[in-house]
């Protein structure tokens, strides 16, 4: 089963809702990076987050990045996501392992750290935008909504969510995102913080079976809305061996002979689906002679 996003607007047009059942998301991700449980959650959580993100933008060919650089063993933590909201990741370190918190969860703060946020939209200009706030918490939701409050003035309410199953899967993943537009009256933003306290477990609302529109129903109670649409998206990685030719012929034929001295062949892995690429030491040099 594929993951899907679904969008809505309030009737009275003062918010925007989103919500994404992403558990092939993330158990894509697992097959490709063997994260353990922390990591899992680390990871599942970003790439969520930067789907409904990247789900915002407007044209086709935009992109979003959003990276997690904190001081925790996880170390760098990346996702990736189109304008239709198909994502990418990666985390530094797949292995990372903690101790359960008190409350018997997953320990992601622990695993980030503290740092900083950085949120990277190509949107087609001559320079992208960049944004970078502090990890207030480490938990990825509330970094994420202090991004939007601080760098985009946009107040945010946010919910992600990971559950692993004993077998070490993906047993639900999801999130719901809802965003103030600018003119929003008391009544709604009282009635949106209302029913907040109601989803702080959105994985848990998946894993029970509940639709993406009963998440919604759930997260709307006494708001009007209309339904815009509904997106499949999934764990894209566009990887190909022609783009990682023209990343090592790049490297130069200097320092690409220095490499070919120790070795026949280089072997380059994508960090987003482990995929291995090879090239021969005669392809590639043969290569840059026809290119100079």
């Amino acid at each position: 089963m594929s993951s899907t996003i679904l969008r809505a607007m309030t009737r009275c047009g003062q918010a925007r809702v989103m919500v994404i059942n992403s558990t092939d998301i993330v158990n894509k991700m697992i097959s490709y990076h063997n994260t353990t449980p922390t990591a899992s959650a680390v990871l599942g959580r970003t790439l969520t987050g930067a789907s409904l993100m990247g789900c915002m933008l407007k044209d086709k060919g935009n992109s979003l990045t959003l990276s997690f650089r904190g001081n925790g063993p996880a170390g760098v933590v990346m996702a990736v996501s189109d304008y239709m909201g198909n994502v990418k990741g990666c985390i530094q370190n797949p292995d990372v392992d903690l101790p359960l918190k008190p409350n018997g969860k997953l320990d992601v703060s622990g695993a980030i750290g503290k740092g900083v946020m950085q949120v990277v939209k190509d949107i087609g200009l001559k320079e992208p935008y960049i944004g970078v706030s502090q990890i207030v918490s480490g938990e990825i939701a509330e970094d994420i909504t202090s991004y939007f409050f601080e760098s985009e003035q946009t107040p945010t309410v946010l919910a992600l969510g990971v559950l692993i199953d004993t077998d070490l899967s993906c047993k639900a993943a999801g999130g719901i995102i809802i965003q103030l537009l600018p003119g929003a009256d008391d009544e709604i933003i009282d009635k949106i913080e209302k029913n907040a306290h109601g989803f702080t477990s959105v994985s848990s609302m998946f894993a029970s079976g509940m639709t993406n529109e009963q998440v919604m129903q759930a997260a709307m109670t006494g708001i009007e809305y209309d339904l815009f649409d509904e997106l499949d998206v999934g764990y894209v990685c566009d990887c190909s061996s022609e783009r990682t030719e023209r990343a090592v012929i790049s490297l130069g034929k200097k320092e690409l002979e220095e490499i070919y001295k120790t070795q026949d062949k280089i072997e380059v892995t994508c960090r987003f689906c482990d995929k291995k690429y090879y090239f021969e030491k005669d392809y590639i040099l043969g290569r840059i002679k026809d290119d100079e």
